[in-house]
């Protein structure tokens, strides 16, 4: 078997290319792990998640896959000599592409058509029925395979002076840059494809401005406007929108200077507890994993679902998303009070 020390090569290859913007910080960890033995790591993600990684300094430098043919990628993977690579993502194309650009050491799952093509591979945990231990727990079981591990795994996030001078600029034209404000990060992937209710968002916004007597920030992407838009409308005063404004470095801007983040399990809420920002992140549904996928930081708490599903309901399916227009207010406040504790 290969070994880390293969020739003169000294570097590691993390793949986190897919899924969303969160599966990709909490991969990260993955790289601080391989500093533990390797002089330099990099990353291989999307195109949209490259300046999210860019700002995580467990990663030397971010190479995006561009869906490029995959002889192609490879080559551009193998100038640069990697002696290991961990596929997180786990792909037949992920698979092909980390042996043909012949990196002698490759991790990545166990039990699937390709996993042949992997030097070391590992059987996820959720694949055993484990639906508790936190996903970087899962994905440091990659590093582990090699000899790798990380004590400390709360993803990190630094915003740059550009970040910073952009978030100026944001929160000077929404009028929040003299005060302390609350974030609250009202949709997900899904909101945009499926009917969203506004209503159990607006009730929050208002209940939170009632109680903390801070202005509530509400973010979203540029495709969540209208739901950002209806929420502030909804809200009344307190509320200000703040949908698609941003990049995604001076959102983390605006996270960390905010007295707290309250939100539905997306990125966002990892880039705010890799910030430092006290977050709260909100688990609607009952099908959701909320131990799996916690934000992580010294300040972070969770709220679970309380709403009862229709029966065989999940997120990406449901038709009508009760458990949006019913959120738990009062335990949601109850869990923002306890981070800015």
């Amino acid at each position: 078997m290969p070994s880390a020390t293969d020739g003169a090569r000294t570097d590691a290859l993390v793949v986190c290319a897919g899924g969303g913007i969160g599966d990709s910080l909490l991969a990260s960890v993955v790289g601080r792990a391989l500093h533990e033995r390797f002089a330099r790591v990099d990353a291989l993600t999307l195109p949209s998640h490259r300046a999210a990684l860019e700002r995580v300094p467990d990663f030397d430098a971010v190479l995006a896959d561009d869906a490029e043919e995959e002889g192609r990628l490879a080559e551009r993977i193998a100038e640069h000599a990697y002696a290991a690579a961990i596929v997180t993502w786990a792909t037949a194309r992920a698979a092909r592409v980390v042996r043909r650009a012949r990196i002698p050491i490759r991790v990545g799952q166990a039990r699937r058509l390709y996993s042949g093509l992997f030097t070391h591979r590992v059987v996820v945990r959720s694949e055993r029925g484990d639906v508790s231990s936190h996903w970087t727990q899962v994905l440091l079981d990659y590093a582990r395979a090699i000899g790798c591990d990380a004590a400390d795994t709360v993803p990190r996030f630094v915003p740059t002076g550009s970040d910073d001078a952009e978030a100026d600029r944001v929160a000077r034209e929404r009028g929040l840059e003299t005060q302390r404000y609350l974030i609250l990060h009202p949709s997900n992937a899904i909101a945009t494809k499926r009917s969203w209710p506004v209503s159990g968002w607006a009730a929050l916004a208002r209940a939170a401005y009632a109680r903390f007597g801070l202005p509530v920030a509400v973010t979203g992407s540029a495709a969540e406007g209208s739901i950002v838009d209806g929420i502030c409308a909804a809200a009344g005063d307190g509320s200000v929108a703040v949908a698609g404004a941003t990049s995604i470095g001076a959102f983390g801007s605006l996270a960390r200077r905010a007295r707290a983040y309250v939100g539905i399990t997306t990125g966002a809420m990892h880039v705010a507890a890799a910030v430092g920002a006290p977050t709260v992140g909100i688990f609607p549904f009952q099908s959701d994993f909320p131990d799996r996928w916690a934000p992580l930081g010294a300040k972070t708490a969770i709220v679970r679902a309380s709403y009862p599903c229709h029966l065989g309901d999940t997120k990406e399916r449901c038709s009508d998303y009760a458990c949006i227009a019913n959120l738990d207010v009062a335990r949601i406040l109850a869990a923002t009070q306890e981070v800015l504790r």
